[in-house]
C-alpha cells in the first residue's frame, strides 16, 4: 500500500475494491467458478438478473481481464464465458474470504441493517 500513500483516490486499492461496487458482478464471477459458460446458462443461473445486466457486467469483466469470451464455430455460432487467470484468483482469494465471512456473520449483519432501518 505504499503506492498509495500521496494519491489514495487513485491507489491499486481503490481499483481492486471498485471490483466490488456493482451489484452483479461478483455474482457472476461465482457462477464462473465451475468452468465456461453459455450466455443463456448464466441468466438461468443467476436468478433474477435481466439480459441487459448481465450484458453490462460481462462487459466490465472483460475490460477488466477478470472475464474471457470465446466464440467457437458450429451451427448456431456458440460464446462462451470464462474465468481468466486474473479472474479466478479473484474468486479463489477475496470472494471466498467474503462468502466465508458472510456465513459467519449473515445474521448479524442482516440483523443490524434491520435495526438500523427501523430507527432512522
Amino acid at each position: 500500500m505504499d503506492d498509495c500513500v500521496e494519491l489514495i483516490a487513485d491507489c491499486r486499492l481503490r481499483a481492486t475494491t471498485d471490483l466490488f461496487l456493482h451489484r452483479w458482478d461478483p455474482v457472476l464471477l461465482a457462477a464462473l467458478a465451475d468452468g465456461p459458460r453459455r450466455r443463456a446458462e448464466l441468466l438461468t443461473a443467476i436468478g433474477g438478473i435481466s439480459d441487459k445486466v448481465l450484458t453490462e457486467s460481462l462487459r466490465r469483466l472483460l475490460a477488466n481481464g477478470l472475464v474471457a469470451r470465446t466464440r467457437r464455430g458450429g451451427a448456431p455460432p456458440r460464446v462462451d464465458y470464462a474465468l481468466t487467470a486474473l479472474g479466478t484468483s479473484l474468486v479463489d482469494g477475496p470472494l471466498q474470504a467474503m462468502g466465508r465471512w458472510t456465513l459467519e456473520h449473515g445474521d448479524e449483519l442482516l440483523a443490524a441493517q434491520e435495526l438500523g432501518s427501523r430507527t432512522a
